[in-house]
């Protein structure tokens, strides 16, 4: 069973998101699948060291340290939020404001995953994601994150012909003055933009849009908000 349920974040432009949290099942799903992952990691670097005199044995503990603690941390800081099995499952970590988890966030829920994970059995995971407000596991208490269930990006159908004609030159857009934190929120806006008002989506589009485009060179000005918004998340993430 997944015990999936929603919550509302007010963003700093006054529109309030809804964001699906994510349920047990589905979070084992993506568990299950890094573990699969983590230990053909750990395969591969045993045959390596195996051949390997002397420090082999120092090589392949400091290198399972590294897979076992580090894996998740990297994925999350380096992916948006998002391990291999989250990215399969379309979860995605947050810290609890709706804003990208960093550093301390990641690290702290990673590293309480050694003690509420195996080493009482997943237990405390458990009874945690399964009573707690958020569906929260101790590492996401201490660290103040939550994990969400994301919708895939939808485009909003065909482009205009104005439209279409404006980003025929998208790939000369110079992007480089666009923050990863800015392209996290635009990618929360496209993803989470079925949920609002229609007015309140126009809106929130032409803030992002409006804050954006002086940091974007070559972006025509005539590009609808939203056009803008597609065509601005879908060149960072080529790049």
């Amino acid at each position: 069973m997944d015990l999936d349920d929603t919550i509302t974040i007010a963003t700093p432009e006054g529109v309030e998101l809804r964001l699906q949290l994510a349920g047990l099942g589905s979070r084992f799903i993506a568990g299950a699948a890094d573990l699969i992952i983590q230990l053909v990691l750990l395969g591969i670097l045993a045959l390596v060291t195996q051949g390997v005199s002397g420090a082999g044995g120092v090589v392949l503990v400091l290198g399972g340290f590294v897979i076992t603690v580090f894996y998740p941390i990297l994925f999350e800081l380096l992916a948006g939020g998002r391990t291999p099995g989250k990215r399969m499952t379309h979860l995605r970590v947050l810290r609890d404001s709706g804003t990208p988890v960093d550093l301390p966030a990641s690290a702290i829920r990673n590293l309480m995953r050694l003690i509420d994970g195996p080493i009482l059995l997943y237990l405390p995971t458990v009874v945690s994601i399964a009573t707690t407000r958020r569906n929260q596991r101790p590492g996401d208490l201490a660290a103040g994150t939550i994990v969400t269930r994301e919708n895939p990006l939808v485009v909003s159908g065909r482009p205009s012909r104005r439209d279409a004609g404006a980003m025929a030159g998208a790939e000369r857009w110079d992007t480089s003055a666009v923050s990863a934190q800015e392209v996290a929120a635009i990618r929360r806006f496209l993803e989470r933009r079925e949920d609002l008002d229609l007015d309140a989506r126009r809106r929130l589009a032409a803030r992002l849009a409006e804050g954006l485009r002086p940091k974007v060179s070559s972006a025509p000005a005539e590009l609808a908000p939203e056009r803008f918004l597609e065509e601005l998340e879908r060149i960072k993430r080529s790049r």
